[in-house]
């Protein structure tokens, strides 16, 4: 369904439900009710197609923020970890933008059939996985020289907690910034060479996250087009306005009578 066609749809709704809160002897039913109803089946229809908070969700998840509560609020934070952080701010963009394109209600209204779907999800799967392992390098959050850092001065740090604590067991006199000293001047001279070797490791754990992500996009997309499936929810639409036809209608009388019996979504079977 198209902007223009959902905007024609809401006018000829509104129009309808006027024509049906007209009573017996020609009297109006109550302005309260109708509006009620009109504001019910527009707020209904915009909340089952709108999907602007799974959107923003996704991408925070994708940004590898963290959910915290501040004040009794839930809100989307930045991680302080860098190595949860898995994709960079051109992956997420690619995948955002990529998904866009299939998570709206163009798809929602569509009206595809297995094979059809099961085809394009293909389609899409394989060229978004080529897109992005084709320039890993530049959609993968790739760690800096501060990330490197804190891993080798992590590294260094247990390596004198081990040593002094084999130093204690031993009866012998353990100084902690001693050993230290010892620990650094030991790999002093391969110090590019370790953190090289932390960046290659920290690269490739995040690259091992690969699959996941594209399992979960695809599982986004995929959900979007089985609510199209056999035309699914455009059908779950017609039946909901039917009801509120069945519920707002009073059998018109005399004049009423010649009431044009014109159905607001008979446009709508015809998709």
């Amino acid at each position: 369904m198209e902007q223009e066609e959902q905007e024609r749809y809401e006018r000829e709704m509104e129009m309808e439900q006027r024509r049906m809160s007209v009573g017996q002897g020609g009297e109006v039913a109550s302005d309260v009710q109708a509006s009620m109803l009109r504001d019910q089946d527009k707020n209904m229809i915009r909340e089952q197609l709108n999907l602007g908070e799974e959107l923003e969700n996704i991408e925070h998840l994708l940004k590898g923020h963290v959910l915290r509560i501040k004040d009794g609020v839930q809100e989307w934070d930045t991680n302080p970890d860098t190595e949860m952080v898995i994709l960079s701010e051109h992956g997420v963009h690619l995948i955002m933008n990529s998904i866009c394109f299939y998570l709206n209600k163009n798809t929602l209204l569509s009206n595809y059939d297995e094979d059809t779907i099961n085809s394009k999800m293909e389609d899409f799967a394989t060229s978004l996985t080529d897109a992005l392992f084709m320039k890993y390098e530049k959609y993968f959050y790739y760690p800096t020289f501060e990330d490197c850092k804190k891993v080798l001065q992590h590294r260094i740090d247990r390596k004198t907690e081990l040593r002094k604590y084999a130093l204690e067991l031993i009866g012998s006199v353990a100084d902690n910034e001693i050993i230290k000293k010892q620990v650094i001047k030991e790999i002093e001279e391969r110090i590019e060479h370790e953190m090289e070797t932390i960046r290659e490791q920290l690269i490739k754990d995040k690259l091992k996250n690969f699959d996941l992500i594209m399992r979960q996009v695809q599982d986004c997309v995929h959900s979007a087009y089985l609510r199209a499936l056999f035309g699914a929810e455009r059908r779950t639409l017609r039946e909901h306005i039917h009801i509120s036809e069945n519920l707002g209608y009073r059998p018109p009388t005399g004049k009423n009578k010649q009431q044009s019996s014109y159905n607001p979504v008979s446009w709508m079977r015809r998709g």
